[in-house]
């Protein structure tokens, strides 16, 4: 069975872990309607996305695409990326290196149910610190897109 853990107010479902060899993490992840996560980038890693349930809206550099289920994308390293769920929420898998998935685990908890959890406010300068430890540039905030961000900010 997977670890279920309530990370940024989602349910991140870790299917399989990068483990030592440096390859990618599986997760999937579970959102309500109109979730989406700091605009951010990834320092040293890939994040893909494939949708199994409802709609991801996604703004990756100057790409910015709706996926639906069956469809994916990818969000390159060093690339401002974010996302936002459509109305219905979304459930959909999302592949990245081990940085992330140590992300996931340092800024999550263990989910005691499998659901998203209740709404509740993250403390912004941990996670911001925990990203960073984990090859991870928080960008801006909720509701930022890459095209806001000034070029030497992502350089």
């Amino acid at each position: 069975m997977s670890d279920a853990i309530w990370f940024l107010g989602n349910l991140m479902e870790l299917h399989h872990g990068a483990g030592a060899a440096g390859g990618d993490a599986l997760l999937e992840c579970t959102e309500g309607p109109g979730a989406m996560p700091p605009l951010h980038l990834h320092r040293d890693e890939d994040e893909g996305f494939y949708v199994l349930e409802g709609t991801l809206e996604l703004w990756a550099g100057t790409t910015h695409l709706t996926l639906g289920a069956g469809e994916a994308a990818r969000a390159p390293r060093g690339i401002p990326h974010t996302y936002r769920t459509g109305p219905e929420g979304a459930r959909f898998l999302v592949t990245a290196g081990p940085g992330f998935e140590a992300f996931v685990r340092a800024a999550g908890v263990p989910a005691p149910e499998r659901r998203v959890p209740d709404p509740a406010a993250p403390d912004a300068e941990l996670v911001g610190r925990l990203a960073d430890e984990h090859g991870i540039t928080l960008l801006g905030p909720p509701g930022m897109l890459p095209s806001e961000v000034p070029a030497s900010a992502s350089a």
